[in-house]
């Protein structure tokens, strides 16, 4: 039964197992859940927080089930991290669109310290590397969202 309830997370309610580009779409699922909880922040910071402490405990069981390091049917992390990408950011399209790719190229990229968080095994190391690349989004979009209002 966890091991059920694991992967049901871990995939992020399958999205994992879209036959392409599951991370992309995972990915889309966290604009969703921003434009669906964005507008009440403590419910959001709360949906995210559960999602993320969840996240470490499935995507590690989901690794070790499936036996292989980081499998690609887990992306409750590109969830997590977009959710941290979008937080607190206008939900106009032109921001969104921007936040999205911008998270999508830090998560294949990998710049570092993404690249060192990623070789951790378990959770920790499929979870981490997109909380930062989620934190890496925001900061970029909250300085240029500060320019742009200035200007």
């Amino acid at each position: 039964m966890l091991d059920l309830v694991a992967k049901l997370f871990g995939t992020f309610f399958y999205l994992g197992y879209f036959p392409f580009a599951s991370g992309t779409i995972a990915s889309g699922a966290s604009v969703a859940l921003f434009l669906w909880l964005g507008a009440d922040y403590r419910i959001y910071v709360f949906v995210l927080a559960a999602l993320t402490v969840i996240g470490f405990w499935a995507s590690g069981e989901v690794e070790k089930s499936v036996g292989k390091k980081d499998p690609s049917c887990v992306v409750i992390d590109e969830v997590v991290g977009g959710m941290i990408a979008f937080f607190m950011l206008p939900a106009t399209p032109a921001v969104m669109w921007t936040a999205f790719f911008l998270f999508r190229a830090f998560d294949m990229f990998k710049i570092y310290p993404i690249n060192k968080l990623e070789e951790r095994g378990g959770g920790a190391g499929i979870m981490l590397d997109d909380i930062v690349a989620g934190i890496y989004t925001n900061i970029i979009m909250q300085i240029a969202l500060c320019f742009v209002i200035v200007q």
